[in-house]
């Protein structure tokens, strides 16, 4: 997981450095954007961990993955 997140900000930052001024600003902003996303699905994974059987606990867990899934949109 840790190796494609990596590959994902070496990406990123890959096109970042070829493009121009404008396109330079929409990618470090979707970067922001995908970087939030991915953090918010460590929470999630670490949330359901914690939590274990405890099915309201994992309930509780639900707001870190649809928050996830908009951003993704």
């Amino acid at each position: 997981m840790k190796a494609k997140i990596g590959l994902c900000i070496l990406v990123i930052a890959a096109l970042v450095a070829g493009c121009g001024s404008g396109q330079r600003k929409v990618n470090k902003s979707e970067a922001a954007v995908n970087q939030e996303r991915l953090s918010l699905i460590e929470d999630y994974k670490k949330c359901i961990k914690k939590a274990g059987k405890d099915e309201a606990k994992k309930e509780a867990c639900e707001s870190h993955r649809k928050a996830a899934e908009a951003l993704g949109q």
